[in-house]
């Protein structure tokens, strides 16, 4: 298991342990600032790797609080058993790059701009269970996916990190070199994207 680094981690593995919690909350068992806790929850809230189960509100004064919980999707189910039987009733046939193809539709991304084809791409994904961004780099722009939506069979069924990159070829009408997977102990997936 890789070592928890960064602040961002550190919250999220405490809501992992906890399954919900306030910032303040948060705060205090990491010994961190409100401030920064807030911070990162937003952002893994906008990544979909954080939700907002509830607010409160203490003795009625003062503003409400955010309750933050792990979004039920990511807490298991029993998706594996059935993906790999379907896998097994079609006979392994299914080539990655026609799955890629499956999954990303009648998309016509291609045309758009670089950002907002980015945009367009990013939003796809997140309706797949992707948990993913992009940000610019000196060689161009990534994405990052917080979340592997096949993680529970990606043990039987490595190909499937084949399958992301084929999709995200597909969508962005370029390459897309893998740079580090959760596979690989990553927390992410993130994919250089060429033009």
């Amino acid at each position: 298991m890789m070592a928890v680094t960064t602040a961002r981690h550190k919250v999220l593995a405490s809501l992992y342990k906890n399954r919900t919690a306030t910032a303040s909350e948060i705060s205090r068992g990491l010994k961190l600032s409100e401030a920064t806790v807030r911070h990162h929850l937003r952002v893994l809230v906008s990544d979909g790797r954080l939700e907002i189960t509830s607010r409160w509100v203490r003795g009625g004064r003062g503003r409400p609080e955010k309750v933050y919980s792990i979004p039920r999707t990511a807490l298991g189910d029993n998706l594996s058993a059935l993906s790999e039987a379907l896998w097994m009733e079609a006979g392994g046939s299914l080539g990655v790059r026609s799955l890629a193809k499956r999954l990303a539709g009648e998309s016509d991304f291609k045309s758009q701009p670089m950002p907002k084809r980015l945009n367009l791409v990013v939003g796809k994904l997140n309706q797949m269970k992707y948990h993913a961004r992009w940000e610019a780099g000196a060689g161009g722009p990534r994405i990052i996916f917080g979340h592997c939506p096949y993680a529970e069979i990606l043990a039987k069924r490595p190909e499937l990190c084949g399958m992301d990159e084929a999709l995200l070829e597909d969508l962005m009408g370029g390459s897309a070199e893998p740079l580090g997977t959760i596979r690989e102990g990553g927390f992410s997936c993130v994919f250089a994207i060429g033009r």
